[in-house]
């Protein structure tokens, strides 16, 4: 299993020393989430973010591309040092020339989707996408209580396609990180159960150990 730490909830006055905590929480990746205002009702980050952050952590930078339009921003954001883009199949642009795109610049590509879509539209992509990112939540803000419908399609998506990673985002937490593990999760995203917490590495430590219960 890894563990995505999501920085939206990150204190943004002293982002350095999060990521310095970050790094030395035991965590695996970095999940920077990418909104534009339009495709969900907030504004995140952009490209000069991801730059900032790319000399601060050797992890990999997991960028969310929560998006109307991802096809412009890729160049920018793997210039910048992402080493995964996902961007949502709800969005505009083919799916499978966007995916191309994000492969020419020799990153990752994952294929999001929302809680309400369902798991039989990203099949036509499985072969290329190299991970499938579920939404748990409704995208747009942290802190959102978890969606448990979501793992019929982890469920359905492992089934079809074991060998691709699943990653999950939206209200992982100690109480839930059980149920999508079994159901076939590979890459938890974490926010609120590890941002903010008093020790860090004792919260990813508690994820992981929650994971494994029956």
């Amino acid at each position: 299993m890894r563990i995505s730490v999501s920085i939206l909830g990150a204190d943004f006055s002293k982002l350095g020393e999060e990521i310095k905590t970050i790094n030395q929480s035991g965590s695996d990746w970095i999940h920077v989430d990418v909104m534009d205002g339009h495709f969900v009702p907030n504004i995140t980050f952009g490209p000069g973010m991801v730059k900032s952050l790319r000399p601060c952590t050797q992890q990999p930078l997991d960028v969310h591309l929560m998006i109307t339009q991802p096809q412009q921003y890729i160049r920018p954001f793997a210039e910048a040092g992402a080493d995964w883009l996902s961007f949502h199949l709800e969005a505009e642009g083919n799916p499978a020339k966007t995916i191309a795109m994000i492969h020419s610049m020799g990153i990752k590509a994952g294929l999001a989707i929302n809680p309400e879509t369902p798991a039989e539209t990203v099949f036509p992509y499985l072969s290329m996408a190299d991970m499938v990112l579920i939404m748990s939540v409704n995208p747009g803000f942290g802190g959102q209580a978890f969606h448990v419908s979501v793992l019929d399609k982890v469920r359905v998506l492992h089934e079809k396609a074991p060998q691709i990673p699943i990653e999950i985002d939206g209200g992982i937490n100690c109480k839930n990180i059980a149920l999508a593990a079994h159901a076939g999760v590979d890459i938890f995203v974490a926010g609120s159960a590890i941002v903010g917490q008093p020790d860090y590495a004792a919260a990813v430590s508690a994820l992981r150990n929650a994971a494994k219960t029956n």
